[in-house]
């Protein structure tokens, strides 16, 4: 079965139908001119496993750069054709793939309305035509039995900048039956403590009271309780999850402990590992039949989410803690582990479906609902790579992966988060430096995650005394200019070359963080206020005006916020170098607005 697309591509489907029959469409978005829907519509007269299908068709390689998927990370580069695509399901990942041109231009953005089974897209270059052969798998995984099942393919050919092309792609997905993002509370997007890699598994109440008073002094508004709370050992592994107790070794009273954070204005968030019974829980032999399947390595079985219990069990057990001890929210972490190991078949005995996607989704908007029947505003945190579009459904804050001490990798997992999450609240993976660090080449760890929730954890009170400074600095500055960091027109340049600079805009205000020696335009009207962040170990920036901006109050600061230089400037149109501190920041503001 084959159709002809708007620009003259042939599109096929390939696969054994069974015993279903098929109609394939496409038409055009009216709103959107030269977006094009595909539709793929599967009907049987009695409920049958969905065959494996591909759509496939081809795209010339005319003037594309890279290519661009939810994973990417540093791995921008085109595969041939020959290559394995890029999966996703629900809990991993996202299904959409841009390819985008040399000055950042979409040429290609295509993506699936079936965002809760296993997909397979892909964009490969065939050596022979010079051209992206491209494909969406679908149902490769055999699922529950349907009769009925209707899929969007959605593809974008405007060349207008790849950002946008992802964003209408997120905004589109919204829009989706099922799909509705979660609300998200403005405590969302407030800078966090997290105890992960300032304690570990160490923990203590003492302790980390000790370190929230120092993070609410400067501007944290939550804290975040990492794995160790719920276990004696500090061995790292999962053999002693389940039960979900507090370890009374570390911390006797958690309420009392929430109680006290309460006390400073900070909210609690605790976390939990969702899917993971230890060994040497007391929860696995209750389970240990009721498992999708078990790793030797993590000391644990993956639960079962197609049995009911199991879903009862789980969502109980975050129902009794906040109850319990008072919390404001969770981080649940390893969703993505929830998947089936071989063929799936029928539902067993206890189980009331088959589909382990459909018992996630059950699963966790159980969860969901009942949580904010406790809380309105309950905060529930997921950890890249699980961001996808039934996830916004979920949560309210997506975390990119772990990356300590990597600021460049901060910086790529972030933005990444960001073009495809709409108003989900983007958060750092947590920062963390070395002390002997100087306070320059520490303040970079905040600056690469200027454009996302920043999320702190470095020991406070072992901190220098410049790296104090340094950070209360930052994070009063993110704060003041949060309006335009997080709601902004988001667009980072360069994909390519891992976004070297990127600028949030808004009318009033413009927000540009260079993080390589490379030339910052600033083109047309310049608002009431330009902020420009070195990213950058280097004593200056250069810029490139088009326009005579007349005369500008210019205002120079160091990574610690202490005011360098001020002055005042009538530029011409033309190339302009200026001398910025290394990790620093300079506003530009047009004098005429002081009078």
């Amino acid at each position: 079965m084959k159709i002809i697309l708007s620009n003259g591509c042939e599109m096929r489907l390939e696969g054994q139908t069974g015993t279903f029959a098929l109609a394939l469409s496409s038409f055009m978005d009216v709103a959107e001119a030269d977006v094009e829907y595909v539709r793929l519509i599967m009907d049987a007269s009695s409920p049958a496993v969905l065959p494996e299908l591909s759509l496939k068709w081809s795209c010339a390689a005319v003037d594309v750069q890279g290519l661009w998927h939810p994973t990417v990370e540093r791995s921008r580069g085109l595969i041939p054709d020959w290559r394995q695509g890029f999966p996703s399901r629900s809990t991993s990942s996202a299904p959409v793939i841009c390819l985008y041109g040399n000055r950042g231009n979409n040429v290609l953005t295509f993506a699936c309305s079936d965002v809760l089974s296993p997909v397979e897209l892909h964009a490969g270059l065939n050596e022979e035509t010079s051209s992206f052969h491209c494909s969406v798998t679908l149902f490769a995984d055999p699922g529950a039995p349907e009769d009925h099942v209707e899929v969007m393919l959605r593809l974008d050919t405007r060349s207008h900048p790849y950002y946008d092309a992802l964003k209408r792609v997120g905004e589109w997905w919204a829009g989706l039956p099922g799909c509705n993002p979660s609300p998200v509370p403005d405590a969302a997007r407030e800078p966090v403590y997290s105890t992960w890699y300032s304690f570990h598994q160490q923990l203590s109440p003492d302790a980390v009271e000790a370190e929230c008073r120092a993070a609410a002094a400067m501007g944290c508004k939550t804290v975040i309780m990492d794995d160790g709370w719920q276990t004696s050992d500090e061995t790292r592994g999962y053999a002693y999850c389940g039960d979900w107790r507090v370890s009374a070794d570390k911390i006797p009273d958690l309420k009392s402990h929430v109680t006290r954070i309460h006390e400073l204005g900070m909210k609690f968030m605790l976390w939990y590992a969702v899917p993971f019974i230890g060994k040497h829980s007391q929860a696995w032999a209750r389970f240990r039949d009721k498992l999708l399947y078990v790793s030797d390595e993590l000391g644990a079985g993956v639960a079962d989410p197609r049995y009911p219990e199991v879903r009862e069990y789980l969502t109980a057990i975050y129902e009794q803690a906040v109850l319990e001890w008072d919390l404001d929210g969770f981080k649940l972490d390893f969703v993505d582990s929830f998947y089936a190991k071989g063929d799936i078949d029928l539902p067993a005995d206890g189980q009331d479906t088959g589909s382990v996607p459909e018992a996630v989704d059950k699963l966790l908007s159980g969860i969901i609902s009942r949580l904010r029947q406790l809380k309105p505003d309950i905060l529930i945190e997921f950890r890249q790579n699980y961001i996808g579009p039934l996830m916004r459904k979920y949560g309210n804050m997506f975390r990119a992966g772990d990356c300590p001490n990597d600021a460049l990798q901060n910086r790529i997992k972030t933005i990444d988060i960001r073009l495809i999450c709409g108003s989900t609240a983007a958060h750092s993976d947590m920062l963390m430096w070395n002390p002997q660090e100087s306070s320059a080449a520490a303040a970079l760890q905040f600056i690469n995650v200027l454009f996302s929730v920043p999320q702190i954890s470095v020991r406070l009170d072992r901190l220098p005394e410049e790296h104090t400074a340094m950070l209360t600095f930052w994070l009063s500055f993110w704060r003041e200019h949060r309006d335009v960091l997080l709601d902004g027109r988001l667009e980072p340049q360069h994909p390519e070359l891992l976004y070297p600079l990127v600028t949030a805009r808004t009318t009033r205000k413009w927000v540009i963080a260079a993080y390589h020696d490379t030339v910052i335009p600033i083109t047309g009207n310049m608002p009431e206020l330009v902020i420009i962040v070195n990213g950058t170990l280097l004593s200056r920036l250069v810029l490139e005006l088009d326009c005579d901006t007349g005369p500008l109050d210019i205002s120079v600061r160091d990574c610690q916020g202490t005011v360098t230089s001020e002055y005042q400037l009538n530029w011409n149109n033309g190339v302009h170098m200026l001398d910025v501190p290394a990790a620093g920041v300079i506003t530009l503001e047009p004098a005429s607005r002081k009078e």
